[in-house]
């Protein structure tokens, strides 16, 4: 990790962010359960008072509801918080899904969603997903246009690859990347490493848990609320989840074995294995957030992963 500051070490002391989809509510789109809209909002105040500073979000977490949300809790205290949006999955009326970085559609996400975070201004706007049908330097265009104009502050990709990163910062400096790190997710490709290395972008892992997988609370057993993602998406089934708990399993005892927590070591494996500065933690609980903060207090030196790894590796081949 990069011993100099990046956009995101500076604007944040710890190496965790807050991750918004757990907030979306029963409004639907991407998002894990119930939870009221005075719960999030008291879970999201609780949070700053515990020292966490970065705010992800999007505008398919709940159809807008966490973006809503997040907007309502930081009314008296948006300069205390660092907040981030992405444009690219809109949605129809029926709520179908549209994914498309048509710049017409990310002006009209990017405008909308200054709105719901009732805030002049996002501190950091990403493009959330690749789109082959549209040249990302159209989309980083406008981007660009909407950072002179002081509505977005910063730029950044997620799920990102070399090519697009390549051809987007030929319009403008993309600042952060956000991609999915955990034990279970694949590696980020190499060339998008070097220039990721290169420009000095931050690195920012959502997935963290795995859903809650790496954290021993998904299993085979377990029931969904309705408006749970895992009760109901395609995509959610169709990336076996019951093979990775299997392979949580094998590693919990191991975990306990060297005395390391499951939410500690998913915290130290992205610190250290994957170079993350900021890890997004999806908690839907003060209860849960207290044990996510005492978690990174305990965590685990950089051997100690490297020795859970291998014995991990070595029981997984077995």
């Amino acid at each position: 990790m990069s011993p100099l500051p990046t956009l995101l070490t500076r604007h944040s002391q710890l190496p965790i962010g807050f991750g918004g989809a757990s907030i979306s509510g029963e409004g639907g789109g991407y998002g894990f359960g119930e939870i009221s809209s005075d719960r999030a909002v008291t879970l999201l105040l609780h949070a700053v008072e515990l020292g966490v500073t970065i705010f992800d979000t999007a505008p398919v977490y709940g159809f807008g509801e966490s973006e809503r949300r997040i907007g309502k809790a930081f009314a008296n205290c948006r300069d205390q918080v660092f907040i981030v949006s992405k444009c690219g999955v809109d949605w129809h009326k029926s709520q179908r899904i549209n994914m498309t970085n048509d710049p017409q559609v990310a002006a009209k996400m990017l405008e909308e969603s200054r709105q719901r975070l009732d805030s002049d201004y996002i501190d950091l706007y990403m493009i959330h997903w690749p789109d082959k049908r549209v040249d990302i330097r159209r989309p980083m265009e406008l981007l660009a246009k909407a950072k002179e104009r002081g509505q977005i502050r910063h730029i950044g990709l997620s799920n990102t690859n070399a090519d697009d990163l390549s051809a987007a910062l030929e319009i403008a400096p993309v600042e952060a990347i956000q991609q999915e790190h955990n034990l279970f997710a694949p590696t980020t490709a190499t060339a998008l490493t070097k220039m990721i290395e290169k420009q000095r972008i931050s690195v920012m892992g959502y997935g963290t848990f795995d859903k809650g997988i790496l954290t021993g609370r998904v299993t085979p057993q377990r029931q969904f609320d309705a408006t749970d993602l895992r009760s109901w998406a395609p995509w959610w089934k169709n990336s076996r989840p019951d093979h990775r708990v299997k392979k949580a399993e094998k590693l919990l005892p191991i975990l306990a074995e060297h005395q390391v927590g499951a939410v500690s070591f998913a915290l130290s494996y992205n610190r250290f294995i994957r170079q993350v500065e900021i890890s997004l933690c999806g908690v839907r609980n003060i209860e849960q957030l207290q044990s996510t903060l005492t978690a990174l207090e305990q965590s685990p030196t950089e051997a100690t992963i490297n020795s859970i790894l291998q014995q991990y590796e070595q029981s997984d081949n077995s």
